[in-house]
């Protein structure tokens, strides 16, 4: 067995979000003026993991609310794009580079290529660069559970969330609207079709708002919203249910709603992006 340090190299840095840390710090700090802190300290955010060029600005209204004196481990939930899994699985390396500095990995599978867990490190480390030796990261790629299995692993994982040194980065973009993502519901009620798209993500964003895994899961079913993070959602979702049980008051906001661009014929496509907190009272 050797003792050879195992890194993660920032595979999509130069494409989705510049290679270069001083721009790169440049971009996130410019973002990061722009919004308040109002939910900190934050135990749990949602967040895009688009490029940093269409979702940079709304990602920074959830990074606002993270507390880095408080914060010792970071719990980042991302849904498996490449790999099919039906569990969760943790990552077997030790070191995740950022164009900023490296992430320490608390715990020894998941994809050189998933981006839904790497677009959140540049802004982990920028949120958390005050105390960047104090802390670790636990990467854990979401497979497409059962709703059973959602319950399992919000159990499991309901223990961690209890503890205030522990945050939760649950990274998820929203609908996902065009004939390239084989989506297009339309409600014409709502006039233009980025109008409709609005109405149905902020509908689930209401729902997950109330902190209920159950309405959440029927609302996927009714509308089959193209949430690609629906679940590190559904774990979250059931992990607050777990805490509530045992008396823990909880409330989540969205804080940040954008869209890629506007649609308004069926030729055009978009992607959604929300940005929230989860605040433990």
């Amino acid at each position: 067995m050797s003792n050879r340090v195992v890194c993660r190299e920032a595979s999509h840095a130069g494409s989705w979000y510049t290679a270069s840390g001083p721009q790169l710090n440049a971009q996130l700090e410019g973002w990061l003026s722009q919004v308040q802190s109002t939910k900190r300290p934050a135990r749990a955010i949602i967040a895009p993991h688009a490029g940093y060029t269409y979702c940079g600005s709304c990602a920074a209204h959830a990074y606002k609310q993270v507390d880095p004196s408080i914060t010792r481990r970071i719990f980042i939930l991302g849904p498996s794009h490449h790999v099919p899994l039906s569990r969760c699985a943790l990552s077997s390396v030790d070191i995740y580079r950022t164009p900023l500095y490296d992430l320490r990995i608390d715990q020894k599978k998941t994809d050189e290529d998933e981006h839904s867990i790497e677009m959140h490190l540049p802004y982990t480390a920028k949120a958390m660069e005050s105390h960047k030796d104090e802390f670790t990261i636990i990467p854990v790629l979401v497979g497409a559970l059962s709703e059973s299995k959602e319950q399992e692993f919000g159990k499991l994982f309901s223990k961690y969330l209890a503890d205030p040194s522990n945050l939760f980065v649950v990274s998820s973009d929203f609908c996902h609207w065009g004939q390239r993502f084989r989506y297009s519901y339309y409600d014409e009620s709502q006039g233009e079709i980025y109008r409709s798209i609005e109405h149905l993500d902020k509908m689930g964003m209401s729902i997950i708002e109330q902190l209920d895994p159950v309405s959440f899961s029927n609302y996927l079913k009714k509308y089959h919203n193209t949430i690609c993070g629906r679940h590190p959602i559904g774990v979250l979702l059931n992990a607050i249910t777990e805490l509530q049980k045992n008396g823990m008051n909880m409330s989540f906001s969205f804080l940040n709603y954008a869209q890629s661009s506007q649609c308004r014929n069926w030729q055009d496509s978009s992607v959604s992006y929300a940005a929230g907190a989860l605040t433990v009272h």
